[in-house]
């Protein structure tokens, strides 16, 4: 009876474990490291392993790079946003009459942001401003849409009523919904609409965070007109 027929093969994964378990070998065998030969990725030519390596290493650095550009580009483009969100909220500050307050959000936010349009509604305020042109034409379903948000929507215009308000729906090609609070556990007493004919302005995949800042600072000026 044949004794090693019974042993397996050698395979890669075991020449591999040998290697990483076994750091001196090509210390000790200089001569099989030098004669590695691989195939580059920019083209069909034989290099050693050490030019692979150089390769491998300059392809890193090369995404690094782009990934830090990205970054920078990003870090930049909020710094723009944070300063228009300063220059609408100083406005707020200086809204004396609580009646103008409504108009105030909705043009901070179209000049500041460079919106083409923005619509808002508001309900269940003092009756002394009940009848302010932002309180008209909020159904009940409307209201019940505001309140089962929990952040803002962002994404195509689906048709909602709250589209409608708009003064041009069907130029919306999408859209920020952002609900009213007066504190996060109360219920929603408004509703934002920012809409832009540009599909990708506003999509699923976008970060919410300046969105939910707007939504508590308008709440927070608009909260002058509840009961």
């Amino acid at each position: 009876m044949d004794t090693h027929s019974a042993v397996p093969p050698i395979t890669e994964d075991d020449i591999a474990q040998f290697l990483v378990n076994t750091p001196g070998f090509f210390e000790r065998h200089a001569e099989v490291l030098a004669s590695v030969q691989l195939t580059s990725p920019h083209g069909q030519r034989a290099v050693s392993l050490q030019e692979r390596q150089a390769e491998m290493l300059r392809d890193k650095i090369r995404h690094l790079e782009l990934k830090a550009a990205e970054m920078i580009r990003h870090g930049q483009e909020n710094v723009v946003i944070a300063d228009h969100l300063h220059r609408w909220t100083r406005g707020l500050f200086m809204v004396r009459e609580p009646a103008d307050l409504p108009q105030a959000v909705i043009d901070g936010l179209r000049n500041e942001f460079d919106l083409p349009q923005v619509a808002l509604r508001l309900w269940g305020l003092h009756p002394d401003w009940a009848q302010a042109p932002c309180c008209q034409g909020v159904s009940a379903d409307a209201q019940a849409f505001a309140q089962s948000l929990a952040q803002p929507y962002c994404g195509p215009n689906p048709g909602l009523e709250a589209a409608g308000w708009l003064t041009k729906p069907e130029a919306a090609a999408s859209l920020a919904l952002m609900p009213l609070r007066p504190a996060a556990e109360e219920p929603a007493f408004g509703l934002i609409v920012l809409a832009s004919d540009d599909p990708r302005r506003f999509h699923a995949q976008m970060g919410t965070d300046f969105l939910r800042r707007i939504a508590e600072l308008s709440a927070a000026a608009l909260s002058r007109l509840l009961p």
